[in-house]
């Protein structure tokens, strides 16, 4: 059985973690554990959004709370280089581009672990814009083993990149639940 770690902080993480991991458990071949970095924190921001689309309750809780970007990310880093050394993932699954996003992928690459990106590619080729997603964006690709490209334009950006195109595949845009249930999921390591 595969061990996923799932990695999410911030609401348009949760968005997506509940059909993801649904549909991960619902294949009973895949250990899943699911961290929370705390970058949102407080019940509107975090809690409600658990508790409204049905996600588990995270098997970790990094409590990061505000800070600079920098500070978050670093903070996030050093609370996942624990968490991996004790459960040891076969691979990483993070979500966007949010600080929870490049924290998870960071750490993950520090350690040696294999990374999926949902939502891998999208593109404004302006680092100021949005700030700091896209600079997030570019340097997560980088990282990733698997790339799930919501789009074909996502999907063109990250092979004019330079991504090995057999690490490229494409998967719907998670926006309901139940989306990515039907994506290549069997496809991931």
């Amino acid at each position: 059985m595969k061990h996923v770690m799932l990695i999410a902080g911030a609401r348009p993480n949760f968005v997506k973690i509940g059909p993801i991991s649904r549909a991960l458990r619902a294949r009973r071949t895949f250990r899943v554990t699911l961290v929370h970095t705390g970058q949102h924190y407080d019940r509107s921001l975090s809690g409600d959004f658990f508790s409204s689309l049905d996600i588990p309750e995270p098997d970790y809780n990094l409590g990061v709370g505000s800070g600079s970007h920098a500070w978050q990310t670093a903070e996030m880093m050093k609370g996942l280089e624990d968490v991996f050394a004790k459960e040891r993932p076969d691979f990483v699954l993070v979500y966007g581009d949010t600080n929870s996003t490049l924290g998870g992928a960071r750490a993950a690459a520090e350690a040696g672990v294999r990374l999926a990106h949902v939502e891998a590619g999208l593109r404004t080729y302006d680092m100021s814009q949005p700030f700091p997603e896209e600079m997030n964006r570019v340097l997560i690709s980088r990282l990733a083993s698997i790339h799930f490209a919501p789009t074909p334009q996502a999907r063109d950006h990250l092979l004019a990149e330079g991504t090995p195109p057999a690490s490229v595949q494409d998967a719907a845009p998670i926006r309901a639940p139940g989306t990515f249930a039907e994506s290549p999921l069997p496809l991931v390591p």
